[in-house]
């Protein structure tokens, strides 16, 4: 099937009414996967909440008015396929996940159901519904899709609902995809605990010493070592002979920069203009020797920090995947956005990657790691972003975000955003996040829209260029900001309409209170009131970790001994 731009509809002028429905039945094979039959549950169940109709699940056999739930063999894993006609609904779509998938467009698309959170569906009346009939297809640009927050784990159900595809192994949802996040693996392949006493010209030669430091998963290998590429393609190839469900595998650098200056590595690096040259000339030589034995499986590599930039004349062999990580970039600018000078470096290589690579994978930061809760704006360059990958021959995009900890600064409302971008690239983020806004905290809704604008605008004007580990000072918080961004959240509090709304929004006003916290002016008795003002949301909404590597019950104790 080809890739559309959007859920296509092509119609044929006609209406399928509700009325129509009444006698109608939901159908599935006799061979139906769980996933199909899960499918049909969740049709039926969200399908009755909107319009009014139970419609029963029978088999396909069943005679008369039917909505018709299959699998098809024909179309890509998560290909989907609507048919709407006079007499029946037929919602296709590829197998383990593609059908359920196509169920979950199906009740956004055409019934106007919303699945926001784990813990909110909007549902409308749909009782009058009218479903234009025709045809509609879709198949999504990424195989790889992670929105990677706590509530997606934490939810599996919620996950596929939002169709990320990486978190859960559960058959009635369709499993997830058996590509793996490309990361760094060498200590895997080559453990130093095992090899390193006996074989310390495995690794990296790092001013006249060998490495030995294990800290971020090194020591780094010596990659032009013969005997390296043969014990870490021999270790790659029995992990595949274990795992042979597996598409792809990780050979990729430690998470330090302590790379090989041995003799023959810098000259390969020196010759290629990039520590790449070594690095990519060892991915492909353990791809050939994967190859042989495992055609099917490619071979993911980071290009990361000193391996971002590509090497002159090395290319990637065809079964050889480039994961880019932008941890330098600026979050408030789109990567491509020319008058982002921070950008323009990751910009540049990402743009040469997409000329010799045709699988790149994108490590994209969406959170403020040193601070979860504090306000980050990031909001406007998350659809351009995903576009850009996307016209760069990205197959995977893994958006890092608080997956370890809940409610960061707004992380149901960009979970939202980010799953529905990484599913379809061309929708329109603005319309969703109004949306999402609207619906999920009601006559509350409109200070929280001015605080976004205001949050963005804000740094915007400083000419403040924030990355993932920003200060207050680096988002724009000061004594003023931030109780301009307080009081917005005091003027919706006081505008929710009832306790439901009321709690969501208590939940989104922790980042307001957080600012407070670290950049407002206030004195000594005001801010203890605030901050156990600040731990009881946080204990109420189940704050876990207050950053990366910090709980939030260690900051909290932070903030009482101060």
């Amino acid at each position: 099937m080809s890739t559309h731009k959007t859920f296509v509809f092509q119609s044929t002028g006609d209406d399928l009414t509700i009325s129509v429905m009444q006698d109608w039945h939901i159908t599935v094979t006799n061979d139906a996967t769980p996933s199909e039959q899960y499918a049909a549950e969740e049709f039926q169940k969200w399908f009755n909440e909107a319009t009014g109709l139970a419609l029963p699940i029978d088999s396909a056999e069943t005679k008369g008015g039917k909505v018709t739930i299959e699998g098809s063999s024909t179309l890509g894993d998560e290909d989907i396929q609507v048919t709407v006609e006079s007499g029946q609904i037929q919602i296709s779509g590829g197998r383990p996940r593609g059908v359920l998938y196509a169920v979950y467009q199906f009740l956004e698309e055409l019934v106007g159901i919303r699945f926001l959170t784990a813990e909110h569906t909007y549902i409308p009346d749909a009782s009058t519904l009218k479903i234009p009939c025709g045809s509609y297809t879709y198949s999504p640009p990424f195989s790889f899709r992670w929105s990677y927050y706590r509530e997606n784990s934490e939810a599996p159900e919620f996950a596929a609902k939002r169709k990320v595809n990486t978190v859960t192994d559960a058959e009635n949802l369709g499993g997830k995809t058996q590509q793996q996040l490309i990361n760094h693996s060498f200590h895997a392949l080559v453990p130093y605990d095992t090899h390193g006493e006996n074989h310390p010209e495995y690794y990296a030669l790092v001013d006249g010493k060998r490495d030995t430091n294990t800290h971020g998963g090194g020591p780094q290998l010596c990659v032009t070592n013969p005997e390296v590429i043969e014990v870490a393609a021999e270790a790659a190839i029995q992990q595949l002979t274990e795992h042979p469900e597996a598409m792809n595998i990780s050979v990729s650098q430690a998470d330090t920069a302590a790379y090989c200056r041995c003799e023959m590595c810098e000259a390969l690096n020196e010759a290629e203009d990039s520590p790449m040259g070594s690095q990519l000339t060892f991915v492909n030589a353990i791809a050939e020797r994967i190859e042989k034995s495992h055609p099917h499986v490619k071979v993911g590599t980071l290009a990361y920090w000193y391996t971002r930039k590509p090497p002159k004349t090395v290319t990637p062999r065809p079964n050889v995947q480039i994961q880019l990580c932008s941890i330098e970039c600026c979050t408030l600018h789109a990567i491509d956005n020319p008058d982002c000078e921070q950008n323009q470096a990751f910009c540049n290589d990402t743009n040469e990657w997409g000329k010799i690579c045709d699988d790149i994978w994108i490590w994209n930061y969406n959170t403020n790691f040193r601070s979860y809760d504090l306000p980050f704006p990031n909001l406007r360059s998350i659809a351009r972003n995903v576009r850009y990958f996307l016209r760069n021959n990205a197959k995977g995009v893994f958006m890092q975000a608080n997956g370890n900890g809940l409610t960061g600064e707004f992380s149901d409302l960009r979970n939202y955003l980010i799953s529905h971008l990484i599913w379809d690239p061309h929708l329109n983020a603005d319309a969703l996040l109004n949306e999402f806004v609207n619906l999920h905290y009601g006559a509350a809704a409109p200070p929280i829209l001015e605080y976004t604008t205001f949050l963005h605008d804000n740094v915007e004007t400083r000419g403040l260029h924030p990355r993932c580990f920003p200060t207050a000072e680096d988002v724009g918080l000061d004594a003023e900001s931030a109780q301009t961004i307080f009081d917005y959240f005091q003027q919706a509090l006081g505008l929710a309409e009832n306790p439901e709304i009321r709690a969501r929004v208590e939940k989104a006003s922790i980042p307001a209170h957080k600012a407070m916290l670290v950049a407002g002016n206030m004195e000594s008795q005001k801010r203890q009131t605030l901050i156990d003002e600040y731990i009881a949301l946080c204990e109420r909404y189940n704050m876990s970790h207050a950053a990366e590597t910090q709980t939030a019950e260690a900051y909290f104790e932070e903030l009482r001994d101060r």
